[in-house]
């Protein structure tokens, strides 16, 4: 996949302040704070580059206030690293395209595969399938 790089310049001008802050700076949005997306068969797509990194079929309801996922659109699609901030050992999860910050993934989520991806809602576009 070919990467997509562009200036912090370029960056702001494109997103709004929320989603520059948490996408290109690392930053985390408040609990419960961003819209609940619409119901039905979608893809959740990055908001900086538009690559789809969530499917609505893989969506679930972790009571975190966050948008929760069990597994990504596509293994190929998200990145993760080591996050060490705040003397705590989490996996960062990012985008494979642009290296957005899209939120953490712990062991901690449903069957099938034990995986909750706590993503920033703000950090995610839906796109309704038709």
């Amino acid at each position: 996949m070919e990467k997509i790089t562009k200036s912090d310049a370029e960056w702001k001008a494109q997103l709004d302040e929320q989603a520059y802050h948490v996408t290109r700076k690392h930053g985390t949005e408040r609990a419960g704070t961003h819209e609940d997306f619409p119901d039905g068969p979608g893809s959740y797509n990055c908001v900086c580059c538009g690559l789809p990194v969530f499917d609505q079929d893989h969506k679930f309801d972790s009571g975190t206030g966050w948008p929760s996922f069990y597994q990504p659109a596509d293994d190929s699609h998200v990145e993760t690293t080591e996050d060490r901030k705040f003397f705590m050992k989490r996996t960062e999860v990012h985008c494979a395209r642009c290296e957005a910050h899209l939120g953490h993934v712990f062991p901690d989520g449903p069957r099938p595969t034990g995986l909750r991806y706590c993503i920033n809602g703000v950090a995610l576009d839906f796109e309704p399938k038709a």
